[in-house]
């Protein structure tokens, strides 16, 4: 009667609960009769029942046959299985161990193999396996959540990333010299999805490549199109703000070069982990977009079968400079900001309530009016300042000492760091330098509104418009000159060493053979402005010009110094006999 009742007064309440029979999920008993399905074919053996040893056999198997990286496939692994565990004998035939295998009814199927496998195993067990924890993540985990839960408005969250493009460039300089494939870096706006700033060059991906992008987000993109020919309204691209948030990769935003963009602007830097691009999958998913609309178009794109037998080498028909790619980019980005519909953008209510179009500048300029207060203005300027790479330079009494190279300005002549710095020694100072040009160096103010410009001396011209790359081989390869003359000039000090010493005792030994040593210490002393003088005589007269005496003589013959008797002697007269002609004389 209860159960009559609790099935809803019902009278297949009464039927026996059948669902709770068999044991569903429970691993059956293995008995001597056999589990599963009988045989289907008349002639197929009969199956052997897989009990727990046979289920250790298997596990082993997989793990050490399917489930690595190696990627076998699951029939593979059966096969080793069989022929490591279930082999009866081996033999040899030419030299070659054979194994060999008992008969069907003695060793597990493959379907049996695989129903445990199955049964055991998950998919995203098997993947993380075979591709590893990484490529999993990356390619094939469940995608639940959506980038735009992150943010509030415009400004919210950017996220910036670099790609190579698929496309060949010549020089500008020469369209037969190929240059290769540039970087492109995007920095998205995660609330609107417009693009913010472009980057198109030969950096990177890098700090400096970033660098580039980051400045073009917060400059007019008025001015930046004009650059390149291009004529915008400001309503057709209204970027030039830095975010509250930054997401990016690990590379060029780890370590000290961030830090400052983080302590000026009070900006906070977000890194995606490792093979982890879904985390900023939006500006991913951007560089797909905007090559694909230009990719019919451009000669030297790069297709699937690039560098496969037989197929075309497409750098050779590379035809556009750096600049007309750039120009591309641009159009490709104005076209995006303010036309491509977003299909699979979800509007919260406050959106669709406005009937706002999912479009890029649609949703920027609904989000600046409604939803603003996360983007921040900088001059272009302290940014890019605060961009560069900073080091420590030493004032001295030469100069501003930065990379073995010496530099001045006007705050360091106006308070007289140099002359302080030969009277009570060199000090550090920070400074900011752009490794592509060392032209110039710059101070930034302890509030970092203001900067001050230092340029090289005028005897450092040389390194004027080089790089730092370039200023350094340079200084190095000096150094290595200096190293390999160093033998050859100690050998030389040597042997001024040497003939020094050999005049210095020809010196004595005369001095002894001809000084007399009636003449004492005081005599000797006593005469230094009488001799003085006449040695003074002696070299005007001997120093004197004379230009009469050449007058009659024969016009100056060339010595032959070959010829041993034509020689001449131009050894100088001693003091001694000196003195001795000018006595005669008078």
């Amino acid at each position: 009667m209860r159960k009559y009742w609790q099935g809803g007064k019902n009278i297949n309440a009464l039927i026996p609960d059948y669902k709770n029979s068999g044991g569903k999920g429970k691993i059956k008993k293995a008995g001597d009769k056999k589990r599963g399905r009988p045989p289907k074919y008349a002639n197929e053996a009969s199956e052997i029942n897989v009990d727990e040893n046979i289920r250790k056999i298997f596990r082993f198997a997989l793990e050490k046959y399917y489930l690595n990286t190696k990627k076998n496939s699951l029939s593979h692994a059966y096969k080793m299985m069989i022929r490591e565990f279930f082999a009866t004998d081996y033999y040899y035939e030419d030299g070659v161990k054979k194994v060999i295998i008992p008969d069907q009814s003695m060793i597990p199927t493959l379907r049996q193999f695989r129903y445990w496998y199955e049964k055991e195993y998950n998919i995203q067990d098997t993947l993380k396996a075979r591709l590893g924890a990484r490529i999993f993540e990356k390619d094939h985990r469940a995608v639940l959540g959506s980038s735009t839960i992150e943010t509030f408005g415009p400004g919210s969250r950017f996220q910036i990333d670099a790609t190579v493009a698929d496309v060949y460039l010549v020089s500008r300089y020469n369209p037969d010299w190929i240059i290769g494939r540039p970087v492109v870096y995007l920095v998205i706006d995660v609330f609107s999805r417009m693009i913010t700033g472009l980057y198109v060059g030969l950096e990177g991906p890098s700090w400096l490549g970033a660098m580039m992008a980051l400045v073009n987000t917060v400059s007019d993109k008025q001015l930046f199109c004009r650059e390149y020919g291009i004529e915008i309204t400001k309503d057709q691209w209204p970027c030039e703000y830095l975010p509250s948030v930054l997401l990016a990769d690990r590379g060029e935003f780890e370590g000290y070069n961030v830090e400052r963009l983080i302590s000026a602007f009070n900006l906070h830097v977000e890194n995606a982990a490792p093979y982890r691009p879904d985390w900023k999958g939006i500006v991913e998913k951007m560089f797909h977009t905007v090559q694909m609309k230009v990719k019919p178009f451009l000669p030297g794109y790069i297709d699937k079968d690039f560098r496969q037998r037989g197929s075309r080498d497409y750098r050779l028909d590379a035809k556009l400079t750096i600049e007309d790619f750039t120009k591309l980019m641009i159009k490709q980005v104005l076209h995006y900001n303010n036309n491509h519909y977003l299909q699979y953008y979800l509007r919260d209510w406050d959106l669709t309530k406005d009937d706002v179009s999912p479009t890029p500048i649609e949703l920027w300029n609904w989000g600046i009016e409604n939803r603003s207060g996360k983007l921040r203005y900088y001059s272009p300027d302290i940014v890019k300042l605060h961009l560069l790479p900073r080091e420590k330079a030493t004032v001295t009494f030469q100069g501003i000492k930065f990379k073995n190279m010496l530099y001045s300005c006007e705050k360091a002549i106006r308070e007289r760091w140099f002359t302080y710095a030969r009277q009570k020694g060199s000090w550090k100072i920070d400074v900011i330098y752009d490794p592509r040009n060392m032209s110039n160096i710059y101070i930034l103010s302890e509030d970092g509104s203001t900067f001050e410009t230092c340029y090289l001396l005028e005897h450092q011209k040389r390194y004027k418009n080089y790089t730092l790359e370039e200023i350094i081989h340079l200084q190095e390869y000096e150094k290595q000159l200096k190293k390999q003359n160093e033998h050859r000039h100690l050998q030389s000090e040597i042997d001024l060493i040497d003939e020094t010493e050999s005049i210095i005792k020809k010196v004595i030994k005369r001095n002894k053979q001809h000084q007399s040593s009636d003449i004492s210490k005081s005599e000797r002393v006593r005469g230094i402005s009488t001799h003085r003088h006449n040695e003074k005589e002696i070299q005007r007269d001997q120093e004197s010009f004379d230009f009469s005496k050449g007058k009659n003589e024969k016009p100056a013959e060339i010595i032959d110094w070959n010829d041993q008797e034509e020689k001449q002697s131009f050894n100088r007269k001693s003091i001694k006999e000196l003195l001795s002609e000018k006595i005669n004389d008078k």
